[in-house]
């Protein structure tokens, strides 16, 4: 195939294959290991590129001379750059799918294991000044690409994110199941949510004026707090303890103290008995005064 040859067709993007899987399917079979070490050399040579001053302007040239092979080889596996920036982009998703998946292993806490993943995530997404020139350029290659395969190639781009989305939605599910996170909400909706968030939180920075530090660990709790604590106090009070508020609220009342009743006063009885026990005087008459006087 010569430079001025028509590019082959790209394969459906109905399929679930990825693209590194399709660029090595175009292969016979008793080729395939071959395939599989050239369409590698692209790809490493794709992403050295990536790293360096020209970003994701690369060409395909420069691929080509890099990897060491023909051009005719890269149409082979590949119907152009754009289908290789979406092969390395989804060995980058699978390969941080796999890493996160094994730092959440040794924690059993539903809660704790999405705590973990958000926080993680966040700091392999986020580039920082003192993090490796080539690291920080890839990372924002990555970044840009991404956000235009979500605007001009959503389809795409679901399927890029497949396998960290499901890793997410997984979580999610888990912590919904044992009371941690609501079980009203569209789960699927809210690892979308929570995966742009996350990878692109560094334009969060330059939106708000702020400045890039290099304190991830304290941004990324920043985050977490926002994106399961909430804004406001009662909901933020209410992901801290939740232990607490149940404990408080099934406790049986207590019964509060009886009032002692007073004592009654003693009425003054002095007068009255008095006057009960004295005989009542007789009324003098005309009659009864005559015999006094006899």
């Amino acid at each position: 195939m010569t430079t001025s040859d028509p590019a082959p067709e790209p394969f459906s993007t109905e399929t679930t294959a990825s693209w590194r899987e399709l660029a090595v399917a175009r292969s016979v079979d008793p080729a395939r290991v071959r395939a599989e070490k050239r369409v590698q050399r692209f790809l490493d040579a794709a992403l050295e590129l990536l790293s360096g001053e020209s970003g994701k302007d690369f060409t395909v040239q420069e691929v080509v001379k890099k990897s060491g092979q023909s051009l005719r080889s890269f149409y082979q596996y590949f119907a152009g750059k754009h289908e290789l920036l979406l092969a390395l982009f989804e060995e980058s998703v699978s390969s941080t799918t796999v890493r996160l998946r094994d730092a959440l292993e040794e924690i059993d806490d539903p809660l704790e294991r999405l705590h973990r993943f958000t926080v993680d995530y966040y700091r392999l997404c986020r580039p920082t000044a003192t993090a490796p020139k080539e690291r920080t350029a890839a990372t924002l290659g990555m970044a840009e690409f991404a956000q235009q395969l979500m605007t001009e190639h959503p389809k795409e781009a679901a399927r890029a994110f497949g396998p960290i989305n499901a890793l997410l939605v997984e979580l999610l599910e888990a912590a919904a199941a044992s009371g941690a996170v609501r079980q009203d909400l569209d789960l699927r909706r809210v690892a979308g949510t929570v995966l742009q968030a996350t990878m692109f939180s560094s334009f969060a920075v330059t939106i708000g004026g702020l400045h890039a530090g290099d304190d991830t660990a304290a941004e990324a709790e920043a985050l977490w707090e926002l994106l399961f604590g909430g804004l406001t106090a009662e909901s933020r009070s209410a992901v801290k303890a939740p232990a607490k508020a149940t404990a408080e609220s099934t406790a049986p009342a207590k019964r509060a103290p009886a009032a002692k009743k007073a004592p009654a006063k003693k009425t003054t009885t002095t007068k009255r008995a008095a006057a009960r026990k004295a005989p009542a005087k007789k009324p003098t008459t005309a009659r009864t005064a005559k015999r006094t006087a006899d």
